[in-house]
C-alpha cells in the first residue's frame, strides 16, 4: 500500500484483513436473534422484566468487546492465536480488489450493526411504552407498586368520570348532599351498558385536588368528565352540571336547574339522560322509582351513605340512626332499607357487634327491601353475603348473588361479593379475573387491590402478591387490616423483620394481635408470640375464634387449632367461608380430623365443586 493512502483506508484494509467485518456482520445477526428471542420468552416464564433489559446491555456492551477480540487474535485449527502482522504487499492487494470483492464484508457488518441496534431500540421501546401505560393506570399512587393488572392503556371515547360536586351551600354540613347527588347520576349512568363508568371510589378520590381536569382524566382513563355544583337552602336547590371532553379540555354541554327537592330525582334523570345524548348511548331506566320517595327521607339517606362509606365504628352506627329516621318518615323506603342492612353486616362481620343479632337484623332488613322491591339488586347481594357468611350456605349464596348480577351486572359491589364467593368455592383463578376487573374500572379502590393480594397468596404467589398489597394500603393507608395484609405477605416470602414492622403499624387490635403472634412465632421469640396470642383469646375470642384457629394452625398445634374451630362454628365465623383456600391451615390438612371437619360444614373441596355458580365479567 502507498505510504500516502489515507488512514480510513488503511484502516479499512487492516480490518478486512482481521476478519473483523465477518464478526461485526455474524455477531450482529445473532444478538438481533437473541434480543428478539428473550423479549417473547423470558417474560413467559415469569421472569422479571429486568431480564430483558438486561440481554439488550449485554448484547450491545459485547460488540465492542467481539471486535476487540477479532482484531486482537485468530481462531486457527491450533486454537486462539494473536493476529500477526500483515505481509508485506498485503494490504496494497486488499485495496487493489475490485469493489465487488472490497465491499460486501463492510456491508454485511452494518447490516449486522444495524439489525443489533433496531432490535435493541425496538425492546427498549415497547418497555417503556409499557411502563407508560402501568404509570399512567396507577397514577392515583405514583410512589405505590402495582400489578396493573386488567387495565386498559388509554382511555376509551365512552368512558367517563363523575367526580364529586362541589358543595356552595352556606352550611358546609350539607356536603354530603352534593356528593350525594353526584353518586346518584354516576349509578344512573353506570347502567348504560356501552359506557365504561369510573366508579365512586376512584372518582371521588380526587376531591379537593387542585388538579386541571385532563390530568384527573388521564389519571382515571376516561375521555369525558361530568363535574358540577350543588346549593341546597331550605326546600330549594340549584344544581349546575357540565360535560368536558378532557381530550381536548373543552365543555361539551352544561346546564343549571333551580327545583325544589321534590323535583331532585328529575333533575338527576335529566343530566343522566342528556350526558348519554351528547355521547351518543343509551340510558336504560331512571333513579323514579314505583313510588314517589319523601325528599327529608332521601336526604337523611344521602347522609348516612356518606358515614357509612366512612367505614368506622362510630360512622356507622351514626349512619344506621339516620336510616332509622328515614324510614320513620317513610317506611317504604327499600333503598334505607337495603343501607341498613348492609351496615349490619359490614358490623357483623367485621366483629364490631355480636355476630347472631347483627345478622338476623341484617336479614331482616334485606328482607324488607326485596318485600318492597323485589328487583333490588344490592338486598339479594346482601343476602348471598350473610348466605355465605353467617350460615356458610354456599349454594344459598350463589343463588342470592347470581340473582344480584342478572339484575344489575356491572355493579362493582355485587361483582365483589361474587368474587369472594368465587374465591371461597376454590376457584381463585376466576376470582383474579374479577378482581383485575374491578382494579380496571375503579383503579383507586383499595378493597378489590387487597382482595387481590388475598387470592393471589392462597395461590402461593406471594411477591404478586406484595405488590397488590402495598397498592391497596397505599390507596387506604389507614384501613383496617392493611398493614396486617402486607405482612403477611412479607411473612409468606421470609421477610420475617418487615414483616413484623408492618404488624406492629397495624392500627386495628385484632389484626395486630394476630399478626404480632404468627410472626413472633416464626423469629423465635415465643415470649412475644404467647403474649400477643393469649391478649387475642382474653379480648376477642367471640368475634375471632376462626383466626385464632389458624394462629395455633400455623404454628402445628393441631389440638387447640380443631378446638377453635368447633368454637368458630358455634359462634357462626364468617371467616369459616374461606376455609378451603387459606393457606395457615396446610400445616393440619393431612390430618385425619380435617376432611371430616370440612364435611361437617359443607366445606369439603366435593362439596363447594357441586355449587352452580357462574360470573359474566361485563366487557
Amino acid at each position: 500500500m502507498p505510504d500516502n493512502a489515507p488512514s480510513y483506508k488503511r484502516l479499512f484494509a487492516e480490518m478486512k484483513r482481521r476478519r473483523v467485518f465477518r464478526v461485526m456482520a455474524v455477531y450482529g445477526a445473532l444478538a438481533f436473534a437473541v434480543i428478539e428471542a428473550s423479549d417473547v420468552v423470558l417474560p413467559r416464564m415469569a421472569l422479571p422484566d429486568w431480564t430483558v433489559t438486561l440481554v439488550v446491555w449485554l448484547a450491545l456492551l459485547g460488540f465492542p468487546v467481539a471486535i476487540a477480540l477479532a482484531w486482537a487474535f485468530d481462531v486457527t485449527p491450533g486454537g486462539l492465536e494473536r493476529t500477526s502482522d500483515a505481509a508485506p504487499g498485503e494490504l496494497t492487494r486488499i485495496l487493489s480488489a475490485p469493489a465487488s470483492k472490497r465491499w460486501p464484508a463492510g456491508l454485511l457488518a452494518l447490516v449486522g450493526v444495524v439489525a443489533m441496534v433496531t432490535g435493541a431500540w425496538y425492546v427498549g421501546r415497547r418497555s417503556t411504552q409499557a411502563d407508560a401505560s402501568a404509570a399512567t393506570t396507577t397514577a392515583v399512587s405514583p410512589d405505590a407498586e402495582s400489578d396493573a393488572e386488567g387495565a386498559d392503556p388509554a382511555p376509551v371515547s365512552e368512558s367517563i368520570a363523575v367526580l364529586p360536586f362541589v358543595n356552595m351551600s352556606s352550611d358546609p354540613e350539607q356536603e354530603y348532599f352534593s356528593d350525594g347527588i353526584s353518586e346518584e347520576v354516576l349509578n344512573l349512568l353506570a347502567r348504560i351498558p356501552e359506557l365504561r363508568v369510573t366508579s365512586r371510589s376512584s372518582a371521588f378520590s380526587f376531591k379537593g385536588q387542585d388538579l386541571e381536569i385532563p390530568e384527573i382524566a388521564g389519571r382515571l382513563r376516561v375521555a369525558h368528565v361530568l363535574e358540577g355544583s350543588v346549593r341546597k337552602s331550605g326546600d330549594q336547590v340549584r344544581i349546575t352540571a357540565q360535560l368536558i371532553d378532557a381530550r381536548t379540555d373543552t365543555h361539551v354541554w352544561s346546564q343549571t336547574w333551580d327545583r325544589t327537592l321534590d323535583d331532585i330525582f328529575t333533575i338527576q334523570d335529566e343530566i343522566a339522560g342528556d350526558v348519554a345524548e351528547q355521547l351518543k348511548v343509551t340510558l336504560l331506566g331512571t333513579s323514579r322509582s314505583a313510588r314517589p320517595i319523601d325528599p327529608q327521607a332521601y336526604a337523611l339517606r344521602l347522609q348516612a351513605r356518606q358515614l357509612a362509606n366512612q367505614f368506622t365504628a362510630e360512622s356507622i352506627e351514626q349512619s344506621n340512626d339516620l336510616y332509622r329516621q328515614a324510614l320513620e318518615i317513610d317506611p317504604g323506603y327499600a333503598r334505607a332499607w337495603a343501607g341498613l342492612a348492609e351496615n349490619y353486616t359490614n358490623q357483623a362481620g367485621y366483629g364490631l357487634e355480636s355476630l347472631e343479632e347483627y345478622y338476623e337484623r341484617a336479614r331482616d332488613a334485606a328482607g324488607r327491601a326485596l318485600a318492597i322491591d323485589p328487583e333490588f339488586a344490592p338486598a339479594h347481594a346482601n343476602l348471598g353475603m350473610i348466605a355465605m357468611w353467617y350460615d356458610l350456605d354456599m349454594a344459598a349464596a350463589a343463588r342470592h348473588l347470581s340473582r344480584a348480577l342478572e339484575l344489575d351486572p356491572t355493579n362493582p359491589e355485587i361483582l365483589a361479593a361474587a368474587g369472594d364467593l368465587i374465591g371461597n368455592l376454590g376457584r381463585e383463578d376466576e376470582a383474579i379475573e374479577i378482581w383485575q376487573y374491578l382494579i380496571a374500572r375503579d383503579p383507586a379502590n383499595p378493597s378489590p387491590h387487597g382482595s387481590m393480594s388475598s387470592s393471589l397468596q392462597n395461590l402461593g404467589r406471594f411477591d404478586e402478591a406484595r405488590v397488590a398489597e402495598r397498592m391497596a394500603l397505599s390507596l387506604a393507608p389507614g384501613a383496617l387490616g392493611g398493614h396486617y395484609g402486607l405482612g403477611q405477605t412479607l411473612m409468606e416470602s421470609g421477610e420475617h423483620e418487615a414483616a413484623l414492622a408492618e404488624m406492629e403499624a397495624e392500627v386495628y387490635e385484632p389484626y395486630r394481635l394476630i399478626g404480632l403472634s404468627m410472626v413472633n412465632h416464626a423469629l423465635g421469640r415465643s415470649t412475644e408470640s404467647d403474649a400477643a396470642l393469649r391478649q387475642l383469646i382474653d379480648t376477642y375470642a367471640e368475634g375471632w375464634a376462626y383466626n385464632i384457629a389458624y394462629v395455633f394452625a400455623d404454628r402445628a398445634e393441631a389440638d387447640s387449632a380443631f378446638a377453635w374451630l368447633e368454637t368458630a362454628v358455634e359462634y357462626h365465623d364468617a371467616g369459616l367461608s374461606e376455609i378451603a383456600v387459606n393457606e395457615y391451615y396446610r400445616s393440619i390438612s393431612d390430618d385425619p380430623r380435617w376432611l371430616p371437619f370440612l364435611e361437617s360444614i359443607d366445606m369439603s373441596p366435593a362439596q363447594l365443586a357441586s355449587v352452580e355458580f357462574e360470573v359474566s365479567i361485563p366487557q
